[in-house]
């Protein structure tokens, strides 16, 4: 999985890119290693001049290998939004993976009914 960190109004240092990276791990290996798919990650404060609040944004982007998938979290504190964020994309995920299988077995179910005869799949 190929990775992009970008930060906006945020200074990346290298003990935040070592964490995302940690974090996202799981991503990478629930996505199988597959290095044809791009991983947008955006770290931001979203305004300048609140002391209180969610003020800083984390945004996990997927895209490849069949995927599509985007999770967005504000927090107060970037290292939470960072892991709220792949709490997130991790359940988008499993969702994402369900409904494929959901298809993959009610299709194979409605072809073996249309084999038995049991589905008139010949209206005419």
């Amino acid at each position: 999985m190929n990775t992009r960190i970008k930060a906006t109004n945020v200074t990346l240092s290298p003990a935040i890119s070592e964490y995302v990276t940690k974090r996202l791990d799981k991503v990478s290996r629930l996505v199988g290693g597959d290095p044809s798919v791009m991983c947008d990650i955006e770290l931001s404060r979203t305004t300048g001049h609140h002391q209180k609040g969610e003020i800083f944004r984390a945004e996990v982007h997927i895209v490849g290998a069949g995927l599509d998938i985007y999770a967005s979290a504000e927090h107060e504190d970037l290292y939470s939004a960072i892991d709220d964020v792949r709490d997130e994309i991790t359940r988008e995920f499993h969702a994402k993976k369900g409904k494929r299988m959901s298809l993959i077995r009610r299709s194979g179910a409605r072809m073996k009914e249309m084999v038995k005869g049991v589905w008139p799949f010949n209206r005419s």
